[in-house]
C-alpha cells in the first residue's frame, strides 16, 4: 500500500478516533482536569489539528484510477438524487433539535416529532452519510473512499453513541424521544418535512454543487448538463 495512502488512513483513523474519545470516554475525566468552560477550546483544538492533518493527507495522495466510470449517467444521477435530501436533512436539523446543545431540549424532546425528524432523530449525522455515499459514487478513488468511510462512520456509530450519552444526561426525555422517532431513515418522513426544510435544502444544494464546480473546477450535481 502506498505510504501516502497509509497517512490518510492513519490521519482519518486519528481524526475520528479523537472525537469519539473527547466526546465519551475521556470527555468527564477532562473535563474534571481542566474545567467545563475550557473544555471546548481543547475539543476544538483537537479537532482542528485531526482535520488539518486530514486534509494535508487526503492532497498528498496521488491521482489513481477509480475503480468504476463515477461520471457515466448512473452514479452521476444517483449521487445527484442523493444531494438533495441530504441537504433537505441538514437544512432541518438546525429547526427544534433536541440533540443539540442548547436550553431547553428536553422541551423539545418532548413536543414529538416535526419536520425531518419524522424521517431520523439523526437528520445531520444522516446528511453526511448521504454525503459520503454520492461522493464515492462520483469518485470511487481509494483517497475518496477513505474519507467518505470516515466521515460515514464518524457520523453513523457517533448517532448511536449519541443516543446513549442523551439517555444518560436527559433521561426520561429522551428515551420518550427515541420512542417517537427513528435511528434508520424513514424516507416517506420526507413528505413531512415542510416547507422550510425543503426550500432551505434545495437553495442548499443547488448553491453546494455550483459552488462545487467553481471552486474546484469540476462540476457536481445537475450543473454537469447546463
Amino acid at each position: 500500500m502506498d505510504n501516502a495512502l497509509v497517512s490518510l488512513i492513519a490521519a482519518a483513523t486519528a481524526f475520528v478516533g479523537s472525537h469519539f474519545a473527547l466526546s465519551h470516554p475521556l470527555r468527564a475525566s477532562l473535563v474534571r482536569l481542566t474545567g467545563e468552560k475550557a473544555f471546548p477550546a481543547l475539543y476544538s483544538l483537537v479537532a482542528f489539528a485531526t482535520f488539518g492533518w486530514l486534509v494535508m493527507a487526503f492532497r498528498a495522495v496521488p491521482p489513481a484510477a477509480p475503480l468504476w466510470d463515477g461520471f457515466a449517467n448512473g452514479p452521476w444521477i444517483a449521487a445527484t438524487l442523493l444531494m438533495l435530501p441530504g441537504s433537505v436533512l441538514l437544512i432541518g436539523s438546525f429547526l427544534g433539535n433536541p440533540a443539540l446543545p442548547a436550553p431547553g431540549a428536553a422541551a423539545l424532546a418532548a413536543k414529538g416529532p416535526h419536520g425531518v425528524f419524522f424521517v431520523t432523530r439523526h437528520p445531520m449525522m444522516w446528511s453526511f452519510a448521504l454525503w459520503s455515499a454520492a461522493h464515492v459514487l462520483v469518485s470511487p478513488t481509494p483517497r475518496v473512499i477513505v474519507l467518505s468511510l470516515a466521515v460515514a462512520f464518524l457520523a453513523l456509530v457517533g448517532a448511536h453513541m449519541q443516543d446513549r450519552k442523551k439517555e444518560v444526561l436527559m433521561g426520561n426525555a429522551w428515551k420518550g424521544w427515541e420512542g417517537r422517532t427513528s435511528y434508520w431513515p424513514k424516507l416517506g418522513g420526507l413528505g413531512k418535512a415542510g416547507a422550510v426544510p425543503w426550500l432551505g435544502g434545495t437553495a442548499l444544494w443547488l448553491a453546494a454543487t455550483w459552488a462545487h464546480g467553481w471552486l474546484i473546477a469540476m462540476p457536481a450535481g445537475v450543473w454537469r448538463w447546463f
